[in-house]
């Protein structure tokens, strides 16, 4: 019996019926079963591909990309996982569109939408307006569908907003159970989502917040530190909390590194912007305010240059578990004396890490194709077995 007959078996166990024909905007929209459907499938889709099965569901349709922020493994992940289902990806590039020409949202939406499947959107740039923007998007896809211009309703897969990043932390929470062997053996476990020193300024803060918001489902111990001024969004940590409680791990905040680095298993230490600031920098990208933009930019990068001893060096590691903690980053980091002079992470630290960071970025494909399937398929059990006794990828 194939690994992939041993998951698709397990997912038959599984309430899943509310995933067929959804979005997926934020992992606490899902419930334990759903969250666990995806890690299964993503499994089983990568099994398929090492043993050279088919994973194609669709022999043709479209997989829209809207990147309104910069990106390289979200992007190629998105694209790998359209492609590994038999979708074609194609990337909407707003300037070579007529959104400049005064085009609508609602326009935009359905004149994209034509042979799509599903839509991944990254809007994570300003707070209030990221998930906003992909509501709107996505409510006039489906008014589309309603009022029959569009064949089928296409599916969204939120490729980060500024909320959360789901496709992200979902690869991060698989890694991390293959890195342990089971979602079993996570219970107690220090997980330390840190802020780190950056000498760029406005990273989001959809990855901690993103962590908080996933990790606390799996009864760990998790802990979130940052200087004062740099707090994410109380609601996220409210959601934390209410996990940790339900699920008998915990959530608690650090006022140091040294004090969330202590005893660690796993360690994210990340940049990321204060709330206040990028709520201030919202409204002044809406009131057309690029000199005070301006301003904010230089004010917050001062304040950063006064944590600079907030970085993952060697001495922090070995306040780790057994000075051994899995190191984790989203990617790309700043790297102490390789690519800014100083930044999250010592050098020494990011190369002996170097071959699991990897790894850990190699899950999302597999999460956003588990994301696509599960919303697309009726059955994806009898998919699944289907694919394992179906065809060859590589026919020669």
């Amino acid at each position: 019996m194939s690994k992939t007959v041993k998951l698709a078996q397990h997912l038959e166990q599984l309430h899943i019926n509310n995933m067929y024909k959804n979005d997926f905007y934020w992992t606490w929209d899902k419930t334990d079963e759903e969250l666990e459907a995806i890690f299964t499938v993503a499994d089983a889709l990568r099994d398929l591909r090492e043993r050279n099965r088919s994973t194609r569901i669709f022999d043709s349709g479209l997989g829209i990309s809207i990147f309104r922020d910069n990106s390289t493994r979200t992007r190629f992940s998105f694209a790998s996982a359209c492609n590994l289902l038999g979708l074609q990806c194609q990337d909407l590039d707003e300037k070579k569109s007529q959104i400049a020409h005064g085009e609508t949202v609602r326009e935009t939406a359905n004149m994209v939408s034509f042979m799509a499947e599903v839509i991944g959107i990254r809007d994570d740039m300003y707070i209030g307006e990221g998930h906003k923007y992909q509501k709107t998007f996505m409510d006039a896809v489906k008014e589309g569908y309603r009022d029959g211009i569009l064949e089928q309703q296409p599916t969204l897969v939120n490729l980060q907003c500024d909320v959360d990043h789901p496709t992200q932390c979902m690869a991060d929470m698989l890694h991390i159970i293959h890195h342990f062997g089971g979602v079993e053996n996570l219970k107690g476990k220090k997980l330390a989502m840190t802020w780190a020193y950056s000498p760029s300024y406005g990273k989001p803060l959809s990855v901690p917040q993103g962590v908080i918001g996933l990790m606390t489902r799996f009864g760990m111990d998790v802990v979130l530190a940052h200087p004062e001024g740099y707090d994410v969004m109380p609601e996220v940590e409210e959601i934390a909390r209410k996990n940790a409680a339900a699920t008998g791990g915990s959530y608690k905040k650090a006022a140091s590194m040294e004090e969330a680095f202590d005893g660690a298993d796993i360690v994210y230490p990340k940049s990321w912007a204060p709330f206040a600031a990028m709520e201030q920098r919202t409204k002044l990208y809406q009131a057309g305010d690029q000199a005070g933009i301006d301003a904010l930019e230089q004010k917050l990068l001062t304040q950063n240059a006064q944590y600079k001893s907030w970085t993952c060096s060697e001495e922090m590691m070995k306040r780790t578990k057994n000075g051994s903690a899995l190191y984790l980053h989203c990617l790309p980091a700043d790297i102490t004396g390789l690519s800014c002079p100083e930044g999250e992470v010592a050098n020494s630290v990011f190369d002996r890490y170097l071959v699991p960071l990897y790894k850990q970025a190699s899950f999302k494909p597999y999460i956003i194709a588990a994301m696509i399937l599960m919303s697309k398929v009726k059955d994806p059990v009898s998919a699944l077995l289907a694919m394992d006794a179906g065809g060859r990828r590589k026919v020669f």
